[in-house]
């Protein structure tokens, strides 16, 4: 299995949803738990990197495993050994570049 770093790209924030669909409102304001250029590495074993946001790994788990198991996104992606991948927050989501180690 290959090592995987896992970095926070960017952080996005919906305040007109969570007026509407949060107790707090636009108050609670973007992610708090993860920030832009925060990185961590995968060992695998399913184990959630230290300081991860447990939902956020939830997740992102299966894409992050699969690149540990070699997973290949070419056609698709412009280089190999390499998704873009988010939590599903829809008002305030976490973008993740996940990128495969070599040995």
């Amino acid at each position: 299995m290959k090592k995987v770093k896992i970095s926070v790209i960017r952080k996005e924030f919906y305040p007109e949803f969570a007026d509407e669909y949060l107790t707090d409102g636009a108050e609670v304001g973007p992610c708090l738990l993860l920030n832009v250029g925060d990185e961590f590495i995968y060992d695998g074993g399913a184990e959630m990197p230290l300081n991860f946001c447990p939902w956020a790994w939830i997740d992102i788990y299966r894409g992050v495993n699969a690149l540990s198991a070699g997973a290949s996104y070419v056609p698709w992606n412009k280089k190999d050994d390499l998704q873009i991948l988010c939590c599903t927050d829809g008002i305030r989501p976490v973008i993740f570049k996940v990128e495969s180690l070599d040995d």
